[in-house]
Order: C-alpha cells, then structure tokens, then sequence
C-alpha cells in the first residue's frame, strides 16, 4: 500500500492525524503506525476512509488515481 496516499489526502483536507482517528474511533498513535506503514489498516478502516473522503478504496490503496468512488449497489 503506498502508505504516503493516506497522508496526502489528509493534508489535502486540512486534517491532522488525530482528526482522522476520531473518526475511525481509534486512538492517533494507532492512525500514525498506518500513515508510516508500521501497521497494516484494517479493510472496516478504509471502508470508513474511503466513505469519508468520499474516494474508492482502490484510490486509498494507490490501485488508481481516480479520487471518484465506485456507484454503491443496489
């Protein structure tokens, strides 16, 4: 996973670390260990990432540089 996409997008929205992690309900040293690539992310967390920054996973995941998410399902 190119780990810098999760910073990067970060920063884009003027979020710091500890903003991010409020909203996967985790503490910011945990979120920190997954921006530096120490800790791999849970799939639940970039479910939730991808919803909040309104982006697919695959953008998360550095699969394309596509930001629009894919339609939901019905």
């Amino acid at each position: 996973m190119n780990i810098n996409r999760l910073k990067e997008i970060r920063e884009d929205n003027d979020l710091l670390q500890k903003d991010v992690a409020k909203v996967l309900n985790i503490k910011q040293q945990q979120y920190s260990e997954y921006e530096i690539g120490k800790r791999l992310i849970p799939i639940n967390y970039l479910s939730n990432l991808a919803d909040f920054y309104n982006v697919s996973i695959d953008y998360l995941l550095n699969k394309t540089n596509v930001r629009k998410p894919y339609p939901k399902s019905k």
